[in-house]
């Protein structure tokens, strides 16, 4: 007696992969990323243009400057002080001055945290606009 053969026609849906799953995940990660978007904070900078004779009329443009030297030491007026004497002071000249815009020189050695520190002082203090001059540059 002969043996019937039988033979299996295998599908092609087993060798295909399910994409749903993956196009869910990533609708659901885009849709988080519009919902974050419009919470994240950024600070924008506005530039000066630059020119050779702007460091002469910047320099002498506020009363209220402020320099970080590159130990990262604050000093206004001439006198070092702390983040939290800078804050007081800041507060005193915002009262009296309130249409002044400080100055921050920063030495382009010291660390960047220090700016953000003093940044934030002038924020608590009331200043709405800074001027920002990098010192030590191109040494």
């Amino acid at each position: 007696m002969r043996k019937k053969r039988t033979f299996r026609i295998r599908s092609d849906d087993d060798s295909l992969i399910d994409l749903t799953p993956l196009i869910d995940v990533v609708f659901v990660v885009l849709i988080a990323f519009i919902l974050v978007a419009p919470l994240l904070e950024v600070d924008h900078v506005d530039l000066a243009p630059s020119s050779v004779n702007s460091e002469k009329e910047i320099s002498n443009k506020s009363s209220l400057a402020v320099y970080v030297r590159k130990d990262n030491s604050i000093w206004l007026n001439k006198q070092c002080v702390t983040l939290d004497e800078l804050l007081f002071q800041l507060r005193q000249r915002r009262k009296l001055f309130a249409n002044e815009v400080p100055q921050l020189f920063h030495d382009s050695e010291a660390h960047f945290g220090m700016y953000q520190k003093v940044k934030n002082a002038f924020e608590v203090a009331g200043f709405e606009k800074m001027d920002v001059i990098l010192q030590g540059q191109g040494k």
